[in-house]
């Protein structure tokens, strides 16, 4: 998993509250458990017509939002299906902060085992940070600062603090895993000392 800690882009903007993780990522796309490829797919129905042609008016597929690693979201983004296939798509397509007045609390959690930094704000802040997405101008985040900065403004965010150090340190829940690698291979010695019988074949 990258590490994340300071990111700055213009971010993009989509207002459309409720927006579930079947919008994110469509049923179709769950077949594969590979995290790459999925981004071409993000918000499939609302980025292709009916022949599969890229609908001009997206958000995401004008420039330069088709580059955008900041998303700003309508409230309650993320609901529906606990799918990882919604981060995985969005961090695929190269986002990598999604900033809403509030998420649903799996996908938040997800978004955090992959690398992706869910802020959350009130509903005042998400305005003016989306006219700064309208502009075209870019706005910054600082993780270890738990702020967005933009302009001459800042907003701040809370973060619990285990999975601010996941982020920072690139740690997903395999690398927490082999960080305790010596612990668990002692216990595996004395159990089998203590214990032989339990792994014989």
């Amino acid at each position: 998993m990258q590490k994340f800690s300071k990111l700055k882009s213009i971010p993009a903007y989509l207002s459309t509250a409720n927006v579930d993780t079947d919008m994110i990522i469509p049923k179709q796309f769950l077949k594969t458990i590979k995290r790459t490829g999925l981004g071409k797919n993000l918000f499939f129905e609302m980025r292709y017509d009916d022949q599969g042609s890229a609908v001009s008016d997206f958000v995401l597929n004008k420039d330069p939002y088709n580059n955008s690693k900041i998303l700003i979201a309508g409230k309650n983004f993320g609901c529906g299906s606990s799918r990882e296939h919604a981060p995985w798509a969005l961090l695929d397509f190269g986002i990598t902060c999604v900033i809403s007045s509030s998420f649903a609390d799996i996908f938040h959690n997800n978004c955090f085992k992959n690398g992706i930094l869910p802020v959350t704000l009130d509903e005042e802040k998400i305005k003016e940070l989306s006219e700064y997405a309208n502009r075209k101008e870019e706005i910054s985040i600082d993780l270890v600062e738990e702020k967005v900065l933009y302009g001459n403004n800042e907003a701040t965010f809370k973060v619990d603090p285990f999975k601010k150090k996941c982020l920072l340190e690139g740690l997903d829940e395999i690398a927490l895993s082999l960080n305790k690698s010596n612990k668990i291979e002692s216990f595996e010695n004395n159990l089998k000392s203590q214990k032989p019988w339990i792994f014989n074949d």
